[in-house]
């Protein structure tokens, strides 16, 4: 699918290779979904992702010289504000290698340098100090993994930021809410072109399987 260089609208300071407006998440696969290929999350900038991103850009001093991880990057809108916000090192990963080459490719876009790694939530092993997660909790079955691998950063002493508009998985008693956003996103994918997205911080203290 054609995408265009386009500045994203919470945080214009970031361009990206996105698809255009009017496109839906499976208007590149026919209209069908499939189970064996990941739809194409990476041809958007979601919510959560936008959210993190300016949270990140407003308040640099939360990764300013810092490891951080970009989770299910997607796009890699929220690791390349950190990279922009002067982090030390910035990985983004995702288990769709088509979204890992779009965050490697709107990174130099942006002129900042974000490693990629190809990697499933449940083998994740990349140290870092900060972890971002946007727009993660969409299932039951991803919320599950994601929430148990997000623990364990917690409880290893990592920073985690999740960016969420409200999807019905989030876990919400797990995290305290720190920032809050209106952010455009396009009808085609949301029914609506605003939705009110929250930042929020994992409990550090909340250490139970």
């Amino acid at each position: 699918m054609d995408t265009t260089l386009l500045p994203v609208p919470l945080a214009p300071e970031i361009s990206l290779h996105l698809a255009g407006g009017g496109v839906g998440l499976f208007d590149g696969t026919g209209g069908a979904f499939s189970s064996d290929v990941p739809p194409p999350f990476w041809l958007f900038v979601w919510a959560g992702g936008q959210a993190l991103a300016r949270h990140v850009l407003d308040h640099p001093e939360i990764v300013r010289g810092r490891t951080v991880l970009d989770v299910a990057s997607g796009s890699g809108v929220a690791a390349i504000a950190a990279a922009r916000a002067g982090a030390a090192r910035v990985t983004a990963m995702d288990v769709d290698p088509l979204a890992v080459a779009a965050a490697a490719r709107n990174a130099t876009a942006n002129r900042v340098t974000v490693d990629t790694r190809v990697v499933d939530i449940a083998d994740l092993d990349v140290p870092a100090e900060v972890i971002l997660a946007g727009d993660v909790f969409y299932t039951r079955t991803v919320a599950d993994r994601m929430t148990a691998r997000l623990r364990r950063a917690a409880r290893e002493g990592a920073r985690v930021l999740v960016g969420d508009p409200g999807r019905g998985y989030f876990p919400e008693r797990l995290f305290t809410r720190v920032a809050e956003y209106v952010v455009p996103v396009p009808a085609a994918l949301e029914e609506t072109e605003a939705l009110t997205t929250g930042v929020w911080e994992m409990h550090a203290t909340k250490l139970s399987a």
